[in-house]
């Protein structure tokens, strides 16, 4: 798919195309999907949008059954919303020159739905090809793309503070960029 985004230079980050596309989206989403600002998270491929939810109420007998019954209201907001769901990400994909995703929350429960998968080549050495086949060899992962996959979830789960202030500091770079001459 040729894109606007993609066709020219990169003239914006991430971080200011997400920020476009949450202002866009505040006046382009229905006003009962609003409950909070949806979530905007931006890459080279794809634009996820997700949106909270309220939480389904359930009694203190319920508590156990809580998970379900917030799989089943993302589950339901998925199914009636899909149509306009599907015109927002059209037009937005038109806008940004990258898919769209959408996700949702309810309560603690997060789903993201119509993500795509991408492909991303490496080149490895044998010690690293090694953890990626003790991993599938262990039943942790049925393939090496699926073993790098995980490592890269693990790494992300305990990593998060230090990428978050990598992620800020690239902003600032970013700012600072923006406000310096125009060649």
């Amino acid at each position: 798919m040729k894109t606007q985004e993609r066709s020219r230079p990169a003239d914006r980050s991430d971080a200011q195309i997400a920020q476009d596309v949450s202002a866009w989206l505040a006046g382009r989403l229905p006003d009962a999907w609003l409950r909070s600002a949806p979530e905007v998270s931006v890459d080279r491929d794809e634009i996820l949008i997700s949106v909270a939810l309220e939480a389904p109420e359930v009694t203190a007998e319920q508590a156990a059954d809580r998970a379900a019954a917030e799989a089943g209201r993302i589950s339901r907001f998925r199914e009636d919303t899909r149509e306009e769901r599907m015109q927002v990400a059209r037009e937005a994909e038109h806008r940004y020159g990258r898919r769209i995703a959408w996700g949702a929350t309810a309560g603690g429960t997060t789903s993201s739905f119509t993500t795509l998968s991408v492909p991303v080549m490496t080149r490895l050495r044998q010690p690293e090809r090694q953890v990626l086949d003790t991993l599938v060899d262990a039943g942790v992962a049925r393939s090496r793309s699926d073993a790098l996959a995980w490592c890269v979830r693990l790494v992300g789960e305990h990593a998060e503070d230090w990428l978050g202030q990598l992620r800020q500091a690239m902003e600032a770079v970013e700012q600072v960029r923006a406000t310096g001459p125009n060649l």
